[in-house]
């Protein structure tokens, strides 16, 4: 029986596959970029010309990047009898929904995603593998 552990935010995926009492972990880089307004006057007068910042261009491009993303991680998925989701953001929820939007087959192995800090890699694997240990 194969069990997919994911801790994931928007800079990586760390993916912790538990099969048949073997462990492997990898990472799957996401490929979103920083979103950092540089908005302001452009001038040291007061009401004089302003900078506009096109807020929805960059997040309509974050969303695609977000899709791209998990697409990649999903790809690790196809196979998994359970799925666990954690992550410190709204990274992991969106991933969720993903899931039940457009992967449902998946969806119904996912547990609700449950809220981690950054860890270290021994501790996601303990994390995971005591997880499915007491189901």
């Amino acid at each position: 029986m194969k069990k997919v552990g994911i801790w994931i935010d928007k800079r990586e995926a760390k993916i912790v596959l538990l099969d048949d009492g073997k462990e492997n972990l990898f990472t799957v880089p996401s490929e979103i970029e920083e979103y950092n307004p540089k908005g302001g006057s452009g001038t040291k007068f007061k009401g004089g010309p302003q900078d506009v910042v096109q807020d929805s261009k960059y997040l309509n491009r974050e969303k695609q990047q977000l899709n791209e993303f998990f697409k990649k991680v999903i790809q690790h998925l196809k196979d998994a009898d359970e799925i666990l989701i954690l992550g410190p953001a709204e990274t992991g929820a969106k991933l969720y929904s993903e899931l039940k939007d457009e992967h449902s087959g998946l969806y119904d192995k996912t547990n609700p995603v449950e809220k981690a800090d950054v860890m270290t890699d021994n501790q996601l694997k303990a994390l995971v593998r005591d997880h499915f240990q007491t189901k």
